[in-house]
């Protein structure tokens, strides 16, 4: 029964030959291989687990039990299915459901994902880890609708019609590794805010999350420690230490861990060492080359941007201030009697309270500054960004206005200071600190923190090209949003703030991919209004979709614990976005009467692996080329777009950096009105792009109120090494 060498050395050289006949005039050939593949991995499963391998699949209860006795699964599999329940799931599989996928697909589901026992053999096939998936989100439902739960998620994974992120895809039903895929962090202005801070990024980052993290509050090159003038190091010297953590404390034994810092436009740091960080010029005992920058930037700095001379000249004057040296000069306060700095207040839509700060900041003559022209601190930014394709741009004003949930601030004040490592992410922060130190009883010593809001994103992504066409987005919506609501009450999380943090909120991040790979389907051009058209369509039916089903969860099984007061129960969020369809009212009405279960819902993670494996287009970003290598540490093959013929090759052939980006942003605006977090957007620009017309795609993005952009990917850079952890 054990595959033969002869058997495995044939099957992989018609593989081979099937991979090297793939071409843009013959595209299938990647499904022949996929095929071959597929009897490869029929004949690895069927030999480790003693069964003939024509049948395709063994026996799934004899599966999850040995399994269990090799330490993979976990034991809660058999804690919540019994016997017979696991045998009519078992009659569920569809191995049909195996053909659907493509080479690429195949090859990293079961590359990354299938489970293997310890000497790495393979044992779990496509279907039975999508089964696996299915089970173990849904365990905890109630007795009498969990299996028929089970059954229409397994539907859902299984024909390809939604993904979950990689970090749930590779864990669910294991006995180890957690399913979240991205955290944020706010870190305080003390000695122990940074190395707690720095303690909970490493346990973090060994289970395998990409970490964002906020730093605007820490003092700045020069300011004063416990009253002695010039005593302080400035941001640099702690970011440098987050990056030695980020390469030594890895990803699963994987990859080396996935750190993005933020930084404020009007920190006295900025251009102080921060926005060289990544450049390979300068003083590299200041350089932090394994980490991700991000920059926030309020509207008053944009506006800076385009004051201009009689000449053209741009004029706009910018100035940076310490935070600690705000809160000591400055004397705001909250109503607690906490200091303030000018980090703590946002432009809103009908009061400029960030603006109004900061001009009295500048009006203050005690207040230490350094001033710059607006125009030479965003010329920086762009250097940096053609250079290495960061800073990311938050825009902090807008983030801030359309947060549902900033009456937990109250009003004017900030809630959210950054983003995450792919800039999809926009919840609640704040800082944890240290309240208390003592002996216990016990001789033990004792350390009180009080924990802040510790960000935690749930993801997953929803498939356009095959969702849309087949008319079932309401319903592979609905099965999204109940797996990753059961993904905050079943995960486990090392950092208990984040924890926290994650069951107060109920946050979630439903995304989609397949954007390129639907207008091609469609016959739409990139560079068109019905494109346009088409992302703001789509995407208000999924957010219609993504707060019903909350909204029908909440009746279920109660809101989340800060509903009260939020933008959901007024009806701001939905007066904000001109929602006044009858749908819209109807649904409005629902959410102030029955509640929502969950904080935030949507955010379009960047998500290229899982969307390899389903078949489709990365994210929200058109097409690399029509054909291509793909080629990683342990292959290379040619590939070519989705669905390629004589149709939608038209649709294909101007790929990413041919594109007019001023379309992209238009699409992007249409989509982000839709989206309460945010979306994984990059720019594609040439190498020889001139400086004015990259800033007028900054100003556009922000004029067209995006919150934020991610990569700004020039042809000159070598392809970017994305955090897999927010693939969804």
């Amino acid at each position: 029964m054990a595959l033969r060498g002869t058997d495995a050395e044939a099957l992989q050289q018609a593989t081979v030959l099937a991979l090297n006949k793939i071409a843009m005039d013959e595209p299938e050939w990647t499904f022949v291989a996929a095929r071959l593949q597929l009897e490869t991995l029929y004949r690895e499963a069927a030999s480790h687990r003693c069964y003939d391998h024509t049948r395709k699949y063994g026996d799934f209860y004899s599966l999850i039990s040995t399994l269990i006795e090799k330490g993979i699964y976990s034991e809660k599999l058999f804690g919540a299915y019994s016997e017979a329940e696991i045998r009519e799931l078992a009659e569920t599989i569809d191995p049909e459901c195996d053909l659907l996928f493509n080479y690429i697909g195949l090859f990293m589901l079961a590359d990354r994902y299938l489970a293997k026992d310890h000497d790495r053999k393979v044992y779990e096939l496509p279907q039975e880890r999508f089964m696996i998936i299915a089970m173990a989100l849904m365990m905890d439902e109630k007795t009498e609708s969990r299996l028929s739960l089970v059954k229409e998620a397994y539907w859902a994974l299984s024909r390809l019609y939604m993904t979950v992120a990689t970090p749930t895809l590779a864990n669910a039903g294991k006995s180890y590794g957690q399913l979240s895929s991205c955290f944020i962090d706010t870190v305080a202005d003390s000695l122990d805010g940074i190395y707690l801070n720095n303690w909970d990024i490493a346990r973090l980052s060994k289970d395998g999350g990409g970490i964002g993290i906020y730093y605007g509050k820490v003092r700045a090159l020069g300011s004063d420690i416990k009253g002695f003038r010039g005593m302080s190091s400035g941001v640099v010297p702690w970011i440098r230490l987050l990056n030695d953590t980020a390469v030594s404390v890895d990803q699963l034994g994987q990859r080396q861990g996935a750190v993005a810092i933020y930084l404020d436009l009007f920190h006295k740091d900025i251009m102080n060492g921060f926005l060289d960080l990544k450049t390979n010029n300068g003083d590299e005992r200041r350089k932090a080359h394994d980490i991700f920058t991000g920059v926030s930037v309020p509207d008053l700095f944009m506006e800076k941007l385009l004051e201009v001379d009689e000449s053209g000249r741009s004029i706009g004057e910018w100035h940076t201030f310490c935070p600690h040296q705000v809160k000591q000069l400055m004397g705001w306060k909250d109503d607690k009697g906490n200091a303030l700095g000018l980090e703590d207040f946002y432009d809103e839509s009908d009061r400029k309270y960030f603006t109004e700060k900061y001009e009295e900041a500048v009006a203050n003559p005690l207040l230490p500054r350094k001033t710059y022209r607006a125009m030479d601190i965003m010329a920086r930014i762009m250097v940096a960004q053609l250079e290495t394709g960061t800073p990311y741009m938050f825009y902090r004003d807008e983030v801030n206005r359309q947060n549902p949930n900033k009456h937990v601030a109250g009003e004017g004040r900030t809630s959210i200071y950054c983003s995450n490592l792919c800039t999809e992410i926009a919840q609640n922060m704040s800082a944890t600190e240290i309240v208390k130190e003592y002996e216990d009883e016990d001789g033990n010593l004792v350390i009180v923190r009080k924990p802040g809001d510790f960000v935690v994103c749930n993801l997953s992504s929803i498939n356009l090209a095959r969702a849309v066409p087949a008319g079932v987005l309401d319903r592979v919506v609905r099965v999204a949003m109940r797996l990753l609501d059961n993904v905050i009450d079943i995960n486990t999380i090392s950092v208990g703030q984040a924890q926290r943090t994650n069951r107060k909120y109920r946050a979630v991040g439903l995304g989609t991919f397949g954007w390129h790979h639907l207008l091609a389907l469609k016959g739409v051009a990139w560079e068109s209004d019905e494109a346009v058209e088409l992302a703001d369509g789509v995407y208000e039916d999924i957010a219609f979709y993504a707060i019903k089903a909350s909204m029908e969860l909440a009746k279920e099984k109660g809101s989340y614990s800060a509903f009260e007061g939020s933008e959901w129960q007024t009806g701001r969020y939905f007066e904000r976005r001109k929602y006044d369809s009858d749908r819209w009212k109807e649904l409005k009405g629902a959410v102030r009467e029955s509640g929502i279960r969950n904080g935030w819902m949507m955010a379009v993670a960047p998500n290229s692996s899982t969307a390899k494996i389903g078949g489709s287009t990365d994210g929200i970003d058109p097409l690399y080329s029509v054909e291509y290598a793909e080629e990683k540490k342990n292959f290379k093959f040619k590939v070519t777009a989705p669905d390629l013929n004589h149709i939608t090759y038209n649709f294909y052939r101007r790929a990413r950096h041919e594109l007019d980006q001023t379309w992209s942003i238009r699409q992007n605006a249409a989509r982000q009105r839709h989206i309460d977090q945010g979306v994984s957007f990059n720019l594609y620009v040439k190498h020889s792009i001139k400086a004015k017309e990259l800033l007028n795609l900054h100003l556009e993005a922000w004029r067209q109120k995006l919150k934020t952009t991610y990569y700004v990917r020039s042809t000159s850079q070598a392809e970017i090494e994305e955090c897999e952890s927010c693939h969804s």
